[in-house]
């Protein structure tokens, strides 16, 4: 199934999930730092492959997590931010500043992927009733274009079209944007578009 194919309805399905999906991780990251801090979904776009190198920038250097998707649904989820976002994530949780990240600092970053991914997963197992489960985070440092290529190889998706999430991020009034992938292995949007009735 291609994303552009997607129906109205079916985009809807998916946006709640992400709603959902979203609440929970930002319930866990206050818990996590003792801090108040909301998430917002205030999009899903389909996004033609082309169109993400050039709007973000294919040979920007960027933070990404990637988590493997396990169960039912295999496939793998991909956090994007720019360097600064990350370092200004960092400095949010920790009071730490640092030019580049630090041991701790891709610690943190690991962490809010962690939960972020095991949010989204977790939502998406409540209302599909698969079985699904992420992997342990792995943080890289890279050219975008080389991140979003090798994900999606590795999931086996060679479409022209990329699901993309845009979260926010907010504490004390500051908006925090990053960039969430998620990356099916051939099969896996149909099933669980299928268990949600769309």
């Amino acid at each position: 199934m291609s994303y552009q194919d997607l129906t109205t309805l079916q985009l809807d399905a998916l946006s709640e999930v992400g709603n959902i999906g979203a609440g929970n991780a930002a319930t866990a990251l206050s818990q996590l730092i003792n801090k108040k801090i909301d998430m917002t979904v205030p999009a899903i776009n389909i996004v033609p492959f082309d169109d993400i190198f050039s709007s973000i920038g294919g040979d920007e250097i960027v933070v990404g997590v990637i988590v493997r998707v396990l169960g039912e649904i295999p496939g793998n989820i991909l956090f994007v931010f720019e360097k600064d976002t990350a370092l200004n994530l960092v400095e949010i949780l920790t009071g730490l500043q640092e030019e580049y990240l630090s041991d701790m600092g891709n610690s943190v970053i690991c962490e809010i992927g962690n939960i972020i991914s095991s949010s989204y997963m977790n939502a998406i197992a409540k209302f599909t009733g698969l079985t699904v489960m992420p992997s342990v985070p792995a943080v890289t440092y890279d050219m975008l274009g080389a991140i979003l290529s090798t994900t999606f190889i590795e999931s086996g998706q060679f479409d022209d079209y990329v699901l993309d999430i845009e979260t926010l991020f907010i504490q004390n009034n500051e908006e925090i944007s990053g960039h969430f992938y998620y990356v099916p292995m051939p099969g896996s949007l149909e099933k669980i578009l299928s268990t949600l009735g769309v």
